[in-house]
Order: structure tokens, then sequence, then C-alpha cells
């Protein structure tokens, strides 16, 4: 049975003060402005990828390739329209320069279910994965240490 004095010792109560710090205190982003190409898909009355992720600043080129009927996609906040018809490729290009998440929509009517065919932009840094990567090289230095002071 576990003594609560030593799970109230110093070291378990710094490594949850660590841990909570990982995941409530605001990360900041050093990550540069970068070119970014994105591939999507439209048919089925969906977007594959239907979640497109960007950093601020980056350069986006987006390319459409419509694979049944004439698609579209545009971004609400962004001045992006494009137009695909079925087998071929629209591309756009432009800068990601507002933090948020943006509705994707088919811009062409695309059949019964077109209304439906939505998908977001994405466009800031992936703080869950920092922030995971963070919580398990925490809980691994804290599995030595504990293991250490067992003894």
């Amino acid at each position: 049975m576990m003594n609560m004095r030593k799970f109230l010792s110093p070291i378990p109560l710094a490594f949850l003060l660590a841990a909570l710090l990982v995941i409530f205190v605001p990360l900041p982003v050093f990550a540069a402005p970068t070119e970014r190409t994105i591939r999507v898909e439209a048919g089925g009355n969906a977007y594959a990828p239907a979640e497109l992720r960007a950093n601020p600043g980056d350069q986006v080129t987006i390319e459409l390739v419509a694979k049944d009927v004439a698609h579209g996609l545009t971004i609400d906040g962004y001045l992006v329209d494009l137009r695909a018809e079925p087998g071929q490729t629209a591309r756009v290009t432009f800068v990601a320069g507002r933090a948020g998440t943006f509705k994707l929509r088919c811009s062409v009517a695309c059949g019964n279910l077109h209304p439906f065919m939505t998908g977001k932009f994405i466009v800031g840094p992936n703080l869950l994965l920092l922030r995971a990567a963070g919580l398990a090289l925490l809980a691994f230095a804290f599995g030595v240490v504990w293991g250490k002071n067992r003894d």
C-alpha cells in the first residue's frame, strides 16, 4: 500500500506542478513562415483531407482536384475561391495572415449533399502535440525519479 506521506513529498508535487504548467501556460510560437502546398481531393461530397493546417505567415498553395463532378473550394475569412472541373486541378496561392479556424465550403452546386461538403482551415501551431510531448517527457522523468526513490 502506498504511503500517503511519500506521495505528498516534494518530488511528486514538483512534477505535478510542472505538468500543470505544461498544460495551462501559453507556449511561444517560433516557427518561421514557410511555403506550404496542400493537395485537396474533392469527390463524393467530401474533401480529403477535410482539415487543412498552416502557421500564421505561411505562403499556402491549395491544389483542388475534382474527382467526380465540378467542385469548388472557398475559405470563409480569406479571398480564396477555386473551381475545378472533373479530372482537373485548380490552384491558388495566398498568405495565411489570420490565425484561427475557418470554414471550407464547396462553392459549386455539386449534388444533393452539396451543403454538407465542408471542412476546416486551421491557422496556428499544433499546441496539442507540443503539450502532449511535454507531458510525455514529464511522465518519463517522474517514473525515473520515483523509481530511484522507492528503494
